[in-house]
């Protein structure tokens, strides 16, 4: 049986999520940080909330995990969970006890927003115990950037072995912010990687540039290579020459945590950090800009517009939604499964401030609602769905935990 170990009681902490908001209204998420600036298109911002009214049950399977990062499942039992100290960790998911930390992970750089960050399986991991996880590697001189490593799990679970790094951000910087580092695979085996531009004054302006990897989503195949169709692969797209580097399949992010692959569609989203304010959803479409720092609806935390305050800039891609003031979103999921019906084919999204989970109804590429789930859970950095349906989600705390959510009646 699975414990609750969420507070010190054994019983299950069940929220009500009642729907407090009426039809057509937002959810009440304060007023915007930048007021006067106008969305693009009805309904990019403050969709209605939702109305549902659904009892959770909320169980900790284990707890202890200092800043966990990512997840991925092993099989029904087991999972892989990251720390961002550096830790990668196999968890019972039956008796919910944490392995020691897994062997052979390279030197990380833990300072700041660095660490270890997120962990999946190689498609053919049932034949191969490949697993990649993204991470922060020092390159000297108090520089780093994101990397990709892979590496073969034993099967203990203990010790990775063959270890390659398959990807490097360049170029390295003297930051302890901005990172990225989601892993999003679609359809044909392909991997998505998404890189932060390091937050400071210079190196932002780099996600313009399409000789650097910073604030870009790059797509590589699964051994570091590069697909042949990438849209700077060839140097040109559609008759038209393209100077980038081939890696790279958008540009124009600020710090993207969160991508999920949408195999009903085959397309990739992601969801990244704003400034203050401007927390943005994308759909990211092969070497398309996105337009950071140049337009954001965001400000700067000091209040001063971030570069000349624009919102919108003709051959820049407009955000399908956004969030002002921010919800801080780490990774995100698709739900498909039957625990809740009625949110199949809605995006769950963890929510690191003001924390918990949010939900999105979809018609196609456009937001129809939103409800926020289990705000009391804090900061939320990680969800995912399991193989019977079950929610996971992972807080980002010093004493952090693995949580599990299925509906309270069922």
């Amino acid at each position: 049986m699975l414990r609750n170990l969420l507070t010190s009681s054994s019983a299950a902490l069940l929220l009500s999520l009642s729907g407090e908001s009426f039809a057509q209204a937002p959810v009440q998420s304060g007023p915007p940080n930048a007021p006067d600036q106008t969305p693009a298109f009805d309904g990019q911002t403050r969709a209605p909330a939702l109305e549902d009214d659904i009892d959770l049950s909320v169980k900790t399977i284990a707890k202890g995990l200092e800043h966990p990062w990512g997840l991925a499942f092993v099989d029904n039992d087991m999972a892989l969970v990251t720390e961002r100290a550096g830790r990668l960790r196999a968890v019972d998911l039956q008796a919910g006890t944490l392995s020691p930390p897994i062997e052979g992970l390279p030197e990380i750089d833990t300072r700041g927003q660095g660490g270890l960050f997120d962990v999946s399986l190689d498609p053919d991991f049932a034949s191969n115990r490949r697993i990649y996880f993204s991470y922060a590697e020092p390159r000297g001189d108090g520089e780093n950037g994101t990397s990709v490593a892979r590496g073969v799990l034993s099967q203990d679970h203990s010790r990775l072995t063959d270890v390659e790094v398959i990807f490097r951000q360049t170029p390295a910087w003297d930051s302890t912010k901005h990172f990225g580092s989601a892993l999003a695979w679609d359809d044909q085996g392909r991997l998505y990687v998404t890189l932060g531009e390091r937050s400071l004054p210079e190196p932002r302006q780099l996600a313009q540039d399409l000789n650097t990897h910073l604030g870009k989503v790059v797509r590589i195949d699964a051994d570091g290579s590069i697909p042949d169709d990438n849209p700077f692969a060839g140097g040109h797209d559609a008759g038209v020459e393209r100077d980038g580097l081939a890696e790279i399949w958008s540009y124009g992010h600020r710090n993207v945590q969160g991508a999920a692959w949408e195999s009903n569609s085959g397309k990739l989203w992601t969801i990244e950090h704003g400034p203050k304010g401007g927390d943005e959803l994308n759909v990211p479409q092969a070497g398309k800009n996105y337009g950071w720092p140049v337009i954001t609806y965001g400000e700067d935390y000091s209040g001063a517009p971030i570069g000349d305050g624009l919102t919108a800039k003709e051959g820049m891609e407009q955000p399908i939604y956004y969030w002002d003031p921010v919800i801080a979103p780490g990774d995100m999921t698709f739900y498909r499964g039957e625990r809740f019906p009625d949110w199949q084919g809605n995006l769950i999204i963890a929510s690191l401030s003001p924390g918990g989970l949010v939900r999105l109804t979809l018609d196609g590429e456009r937001v129809t609602g939103e409800q926020r789930l289990a705000s009391s859970l804090g900061r939320v950095r990680d969800v995912a769905e399991s193989a019977d349906g079950a929610l996971w989600v992972l807080t980002d705390s010093r004493d952090g935990a693995l949580i599990r959510i299925t509906p309270e009646n069922e």
